[in-house]
C-alpha cells in the first residue's frame, strides 16, 4: 500500500516508518523541514519524503493522490502558543480538507483517553482534533492511549530523572492519580496492524497496558526495575506551579512542558474496554516489562526517537532549520580559533560525540554552572543530554543546544544555542585541508546583549582554546 505518514520526525512517527516498510508499504513522509529527516531514508527505494506544513495549505500541493492509508500523528505537547488548540484544530482540519480530495480510504489518528469530564486542556485538543478528522470521505480508525511507556518518552525519562536521582522525594498529591501506561511496541503494533483493516473503518479504541497503578507505583515500580530503594511521601499542599517547579528543576524537561504535564496528570486516564487486542492480536506489556524492554535499547545505544529532540523540548526554536543554516555576520561577535589536525578521522569521531555524557572535553566544571545558571533562569540546562552518544543528525539536541547541520562527509557540525541567551548564538566545528576550524558567533540583543559577551569573553578565551586543543589532537 501507499502510506502517508504525518509527523515523520516526531517520537511515534520515527518508530513507525521502518516497520511499515518492512511490511512493504511504500511510505510518504511528510516533515516540514526536510533537514530533520533521517539520513537512513536517502538510502531507502520505497520512502519519499515530502516537505509541507499542514498550517499552510499551499504547501501540500506535493503529497501524492494516490495515497491508500495515512496516519494523523501530529500534535503537540507545547504551551508556547496562547492559541495552540485552535492551531491545532486548523493543522485537523487542513489535512481533513487535502485528504478528502485524494484516493485515501482510510486515516489512522492516536489520541489521548478522554474518559474524564474535566479534561485537561490538551486531552481536550486531542479529542476536538478527533471529532475534525470524521469524514464520509474516508474511514477514520482512532486509538485512544495514555501514558506511553518507551526509551526516550517524555513520561520515561521524566520518571527516571526523579527515580535515579532522588533517594526521597516529598511530591504533589497528583502522584495517587490512577492510570494505564501502555508500552511503546504495543502502540506500533496497534498502528501498523490497523493499516488497510476493513474491520476496523469507522472505529475507535482505547488501547491500554494490562494495569491499573497510580504515577507513584509507576515510580517505585520503576525503581524495583533499577534495583533502588526509593520513598515517596505525597502532601496536598502542593499547587499546579510549584509541581511544575518541581519537575522541572529535577528533571530534564522544559518549564513549559512541565505545566503541560501537571496539568494532564492530576486526571485519571482509564481505558474503556473492547476486544481490539483480540482483532490485532495484540497481547500489551506490563509497565515494568516496558521499562526492562526500554532499558535493553538504551544498553544497546538503539533509542530511534527521543522526547528531548522535539522542538517543544525547548520552546525556543520554530520547526524551519533553514532559517538557522546561515551564519549571520552583520552585527556579529565571534571567537576564531583554528588549528591542525593530526587525524581527521579521528577529530571527526569526536566532534560527532561531544556533549551528554562526553561532556565538551574542557572546562567541564565550566559548562556545569553555565548549565545550572541556564535552569535557574528558566532554560533548559545540559540536562537533555543527547539520544545517540555516537551519531547526530540535524534537528537533534546536545545539551543546550541544536544541532543545524551535521555532515561528516563535509566534516562539518553546526550548533545553535537554546540556552536563555539576551541575543542568539551558533557554534560551528568545520575540517578544511586538515585544519579544524572551529567560531563561535554571537548576535546580541540590546545594550545586554552586549555587555554579556564582554563578561564571558574570559570564559570562552579559556573554554574554546582547551576545546580545539583536545579536539585537533585526537
Amino acid at each position: 500500500m501507499n502510506i502517508l505518514v504525518t509527523g515523520a520526525t516526531g517520537y511515534i512517527g520515527k518508530r513507525l516508518i521502518p516497520i511499515l516498510l518492512k511490511e512493504g508499504h511504500k511510505v510518504y513522509c511528510v516533515v516540514r523541514d526536510k533537514l530533520r529527516a533521517d539520513k537512513s531514508y536517502n538510502e531507502e527505494k520505497n520512502i519519499f519524503i515530502i516537505e509541507a506544513d499542514f498550517l499552510k495549505p499551499e504547501t501540500l500541493k506535493n503529497i501524492p493522490k494516490n495515497i491508500d492509508v495515512a496516519y494523523y500523528l501530529i500534535h503537540s505537547m507545547s504551551n508556547n502558543s496562547k492559541n495552540f488548540e485552535l492551531l491545532e484544530a486548523r493543522c485537523a482540519t487542513f489535512f481533513k480538507n487535502y485528504i478528502e480530495n485524494t484516493n485515501t480510504k482510510q486515516v489512522i489518528y492516536l489520541s489521548g483517553i478522554t474518559n474524564q469530564l474535566e479534561l485537561s486542556k490538551h486531552l481536550s485538543s486531542r479529542k476536538q482534533v478527533e471529532t475534525i478528522l470524521w469524514s464520509r470521505k474516508y474511514s477514520l480508525t482512532v486509538f485512544r492511549a495514555g501514558i506511553i511507556v518507551g526509551s526516550g518518552s517524555s513520561s520515561f525519562e521524566i520518571i527516571r530523572d526523579l527515580v535515579e536521582k532522588l533517594p526521597f522525594m516529598i511530591a504533589p498529591k497528583w502522584l495517587n492519580t490512577k492510570t494505564q501506561p501502555l508500552a511503546v511496541r504495543d502502540v506500533l503494533s496497534f498502528l501498523y496492524r490497523a493499516a488497510g483493516n476493513r474491520a476496523l473503518y469507522n472505529k475507535s479504541y482505547d488501547v491500554f497496558g494490562p494495569e491499573i497503578i497510580t504515577y507513584k507505583q509507576m515510580l517505585l515500580q520503576f525503581a524495583k526495575v533499577r534495583k533502588l530503594k526509593r520513598y515517596i511521601l505525597t502532601v496536598p499542599i502542593m499547587t499546579p506551579k510549584l509541581s511544575s517547579y518541581w519537575l522541572y528543576f529535577v528533571t530534564s524537561t522544559s518549564y513549559k512542558l512541565a505545566t503541560s504535564l501537571v496539568d494532564s496528570m492530576g486526571i485519571e486516564i482509564i481505558g474503556k474496554t473492547s476486544n481490539i487486542n483480540k482483532i490485532l492480536n495484540v497481547t500489551p506489556l506490563s509497565y515494568k516489562e516496558a521499562v526492562k524492554l526500554a532499558f535493553k535499547k538504551i544498553e544497546q545505544n538503539s533509542i530511534i526517537s527521543s522526547w528531548k529532540d522535539s522542538m517543544v523540548s525547548s520552546g525556543r526554536l520554530d520547526s524551519n532549520l533553514h532559517k538557522y543554516i546561515n551564519v549571520p555576520t552583520y552585527g556579529c561577535y565571534k571567537d576564531f580559533k583554528q588549528k591542525k589536525v593530526i587525524n581527521t578521522s579521528k577529530t571527526l569521531d569526536k566532534i560527532w560525540a561531544i556533549g551528554g555524557e562526553n561532556g565538551w572535553y574542557y572546562g567541564t566544571l565550566l559548562w556545569r554552572i553555565r548549565g545550572y545558571i541556564d535552569k535557574l533562569f528558566g532554560g533548559i540546562g545540559l540536562r537533555r543530554g543527547r539520544t545517540n552518544p555516537t551519531e547526530i543528525d540535524a534537528g537533534d539536541v546536545l545539551d543546550f543546544w541544536r544541532v543545524i547541520f551535521a555532515d561528516k562527509k563535509k566534516q562539518k557540525l553546526l550548533l545553535y544555542a537554546e540556552m536563555r541567551l539576551p541575543g542568539e548564538a551558533w557554534l560551528e566545528f568545520k575540517i578544511e585541508n586538515n585544519i579544524l576550524k572551529q567560531t563561535a558567533t554571537f548576535r546580541p540583543r540590546g545594550l545586554w546583549g552586549r555587555l554579556y559577551w564582554f563578561s564571558v569573553l574570559p570564559f570562552h578565551g579559556l573554554i574554546f582554546n582547551g576545546m580545539i586543543n583536545k579536539l585537533s589532537n585526537a
